[in-house]
């Protein structure tokens, strides 16, 4: 069997009220546990309408239709009224996934960290977290183990901030494998788990139609040579492509594909995960600057 680490990011209240529940039902009809990383402060992701204006991001937001994808409420959030608190209004929701669930922080305000968090400083980056995790916590009832920050928005100053968290594992970059960051003073942090492949969004469009998603994305899975880590949004496959993403599940049955939460694919002794470091870096279909795992061999 292929073990593959599923990833459910929540980054909005829509995302949050429909397509949790939606998602909670169908992982539990075909026997599927993942990790699910919530946003549990006010929902202000309509704020990011005004990067239309760069080019890729409104190529982007027209391959992937995004209007009829995600809905005006989740593009209006924040402007056209102020954004509800996502934690407080979908308590139970949240409880109900961490009862079955791994689960994690993905951010206090995603857009705000998305925008702003390249500048800022640790002990903001860290108060920030604080904020989130407090929130969580009281939330669930138990202690918030995982992190995944907004839109992979982290590099070195994110993997320091994170420390005094001692956090089970982050999940904050886009790589290859597991791999143990440098911190400061050169020992090792918190081990990383990145994610290896694609998101629907972007891909569709660009490299593939929808039809044609789950057989490309299966295809990926099979052929990772590192340790496959798929992440799918809450507003996304829990809403306007469930059924979609109910297809994926059956046909990665099929071809021999387990998925897990994250945190299962952490070995027993973390010393064995090989050193690296978590740098700003691109990917394809995705705009702005992303947390990248840098190769093990360059680290010196």
């Amino acid at each position: 069997m292929r073990k593959v680490g599923l990833r459910i990011d929540v980054d909005t209240l829509r995302g949050t009220r429909e397509g949790v529940p939606r998602l909670l039902a169908t992982l539990n009809r075909y026997n599927v546990r993942a990790t699910f990383f919530f946003s549990v402060g006010p929902d202000n992701m309509g704020r990011h309408l005004w990067r239309l204006v760069k080019p890729q991001f409104l190529w982007k937001m027209l391959r992937s239709r995004a209007a009829s994808l995600y809905g005006w409420d989740i593009l209006l959030a924040g402007t056209a009224w102020p954004g509800r608190k996502i934690g407080p209004t979908c308590a139970n929701i949240i409880r109900e996934a961490a009862q079955y669930h791994e689960t994690g922080l993905h951010a206090w305000d995603h857009y705000t960290w998305q925008t702003f968090s390249g500048n800022w400083n640790i002990p903001l980056l860290a108060d920030d977290i604080l904020r989130g995790v407090g929130e969580l916590e009281a939330i669930i009832e138990q202690p918030v183990r995982c992190s995944a920050v907004a839109g992979w928005r982290a590099d070195r100053r994110v993997v320091n901030a994170k420390e005094a968290f001692n956090f089970r594992y982050n999940s904050d970059c886009r790589g290859r494998s597991l791999f143990r960051p440098l911190i400061n003073g050169g020992k090792l942090g918190t081990p990383q788990i990145p994610v290896t492949l694609p998101t629907w969004d972007e891909v569709i469009g660009r490299e593939v139609q929808a039809v044609d998603f789950n057989a490309y994305i299966l295809s990926h899975m099979l052929m990772d040579t590192g340790t496959p880590v798929y992440t799918i949004h809450a507003e996304v496959e829990g809403i306007a492509w469930h059924s979609n993403f109910e297809d994926l599940l059956i046909r990665a049955a099929d071809s021999g594909i387990t998925f897990c939460p994250l945190g299962d694919l952490l070995p027993d002794n973390l010393d064995t995960l090989p050193p690296g470091q978590l740098v700003r870096g691109n990917v394809q279909g995705r705009e702005g600057w992303l947390g990248c795992q840098q190769p093990v061999e360059a680290v010196g």
